[in-house]
């Protein structure tokens, strides 16, 4: 079999090479870029994005390289409006891991080198061609030869200016937001510094203002700037002017000091309708970009590769039928929706600028995060934790599509190893071992024990439930299996 073809090598590219790698799947993994990322960018990995990594093995070096933050604050002036904090998290990670994505990238190609593969710099994809059983992708390397290559499959994790999403022509649809945003990564000194182990953000009548903590005792500033004539750019942002917004908008205390990345930027919200065409899929930002607010970007696309890797690793082995990659697009697309949505309205909130409005944001907030209930449901969609796929093809049942509570694996979780087997909860050990002994290639050979001794639960590969029922539902689990196991459409 030919290898997939990856194009693109940040982090959702490494993600996705790595897993298909894991499982014992062939890859290639391109990008036109000489070297890897080497400034900080993305910088939040989120609860739900660690326990997918704990499935390939690669979190404890992301926790050592990492720094823990426990929670956030939001204020307006000299009022603290709330204090969302972490550890009520429903996750062994009740936290955000800050790392400087070019930290992610180191240790996300260090884990796939460990497989073997490493990513092949200054090659460009130029062009393909769709057949019924491949794609015939062009290459360009560094040194002008090019090349053609046959894959089975063509996925995009090559950003915004996707040249997978340019050459299927699929629509980008959005809208790019007017203002000028600063970005800064820099240190922070004084008494009036926020604490270290908090996101920091000040509600201004002139725009929000928002520390980031960053290891090695840097933070990251990030602020809106209002709009400026598309015709006469702004000019890049020096230290003084963060020291301008230290003192006007989080009141001053503190000073900003040695700055190693200064720069503008603007926010674009923008979305394919599908994830997928025939052979061909785009992850990450190929597929949808939008505010930072949230840091759930990089998150969003890592998880892209982590549902697609599986999915593609049976179906190549030939142990799924072709149907199992139809699953991919709408439960991307339906999570894409769902993270443009909510970092639109946080965006939004933040830059209200009628004073009216802001005060009645600012009272709104400030009673909403003094109820417990709210501040766990701010933290628990910002982890990702909640998120679920009812909705898919692949669900069946009550509960079906949720994510499957950790604590409720004695053993490895689903999908860790070199086998993307589906796990089996049943009380009755004896026909569960029957059931696993007919369908091998997709059910681990033991079943384990459910939480409640009446229910019968199918848990994919991902830490998802794909079939949840009660009683001796043994008819539905064969039907569940066979299903999948179909032969290739």
């Amino acid at each position: 079999m030919a290898d997939i073809l990856i194009v693109g090598a940040g982090p959702v590219g490494l993600t996705m090479a790595a897993e298909l790698a894991r499982y014992g799947i062939g890859v290639r993994l391109v990008d036109r870029s000489p070297h890897a990322t080497e400034t900080s960018k993305a910088l939040a990995v989120w609860s739900r994005t660690l326990e997918l990594m704990d499935r390939a093995g690669c979190t404890p070096a992301f926790l050592d390289a990492g720094l823990r933050v426990d929670g956030a604050s939001i204020r307006s002036g000299g009022t603290v409006l709330g204090n969302p904090r972490f550890g009520d998290i429903p996750s062994t990670y009740n936290f955000v891991l800050m790392i400087p994505q070019r930290e992610t990238e180191r240790l996300l190609a260090a884990h796939l080198r460990s497989f073997g593969v490493a990513a092949e710099r200054e090659v460009e994809l130029t062009g393909f061609t769709e057949a019924a059983d491949h794609v015939e992708a062009r290459l360009r390397h560094a040194d002008g030869r090019e090349e053609t290559v046959r894959t089975p499959w063509l996925i995009g994790c090559d950003g915004a200016h996707s040249t997978v999403r340019h050459g299927l022509g699929v629509a980008f649809r959005g809208v790019a937001q007017g203002d000028d945003w600063l970005l800064a990564d820099i240190r922070l000194e004084g008494a009036g510094a926020p604490p270290r182990d908090e996101i920091a953000s000040y509600l201004h009548r002139d725009g929000p203002f928002v520390i980031f903590p960053i290891p090695g005792g840097r933070a990251r500033v990030i602020a809106s700037r209002g709009r400026t004539d598309p015709d006469h750019p702004r000019p890049e942002p020096t230290l003084g002017d963060v020291q301008a917004l230290i003192d006007a908008r989080a009141g001053g205390g503190f000073q900003a000091a040695d700055p190693v990345w200064l720069t503008n930027f603007r926010i674009n919200e923008r979305k394919v309708a599908a994830y997928s065409r025939g052979r061909v899929f785009l992850a990450g930002d190929a597929a949808h970009i939008h505010s930072p607010a949230g840091g759930q970007g990089m998150n969003t696309g890592m998880q892209d590769a982590f549902n697609l890797a599986w999915k593609l690793a049976l179906v190549a082995r030939g142990r799924a039928g072709a149907a199992l990659l139809g699953s991919y697009s709408p439960e991307r697309s339906a999570v894409g929706d769902a993270v443009l949505r909510n970092a639109a309205r946080m965006t939004d909130l933040g830059t209200l600028s009628n004073p009216v409005a802001q005060a009645a944001r600012n009272l709104a907030m400030r009673f909403l995060l003094g109820l417990h209930t709210v501040r766990d449901a701010v933290a628990t969609q910002m982890s990702e934790v909640e998120i679920a796929y009812a909705g898919s093809p692949l669900s069946r049942g009550p509960h079906a599509g949720a994510r499957w509570d950790p604590a409720h694996d004695a053993g490895p979780p689903p999908g860790a190893g070199s086998e993307p087997r589906f796990l089996l909860y049943a009380a009755d050990a004896e026909r569960g071992a029957a059931l696993a002994a007919r369908f091998p290639a997709l059910l681990e050979r033991a079943p384990r024990t459910p939480p409640e001794a009446s229910a019968l639960v199918v848990v994919r590969p991902d830490g998802y439930v794909g079939l949840s029922a009660r009683g001796p539902a043994w008819h539905e689990a064969a039907g569940y299996l066979e299903a999948l196991a179909a032969a290739p459409a």
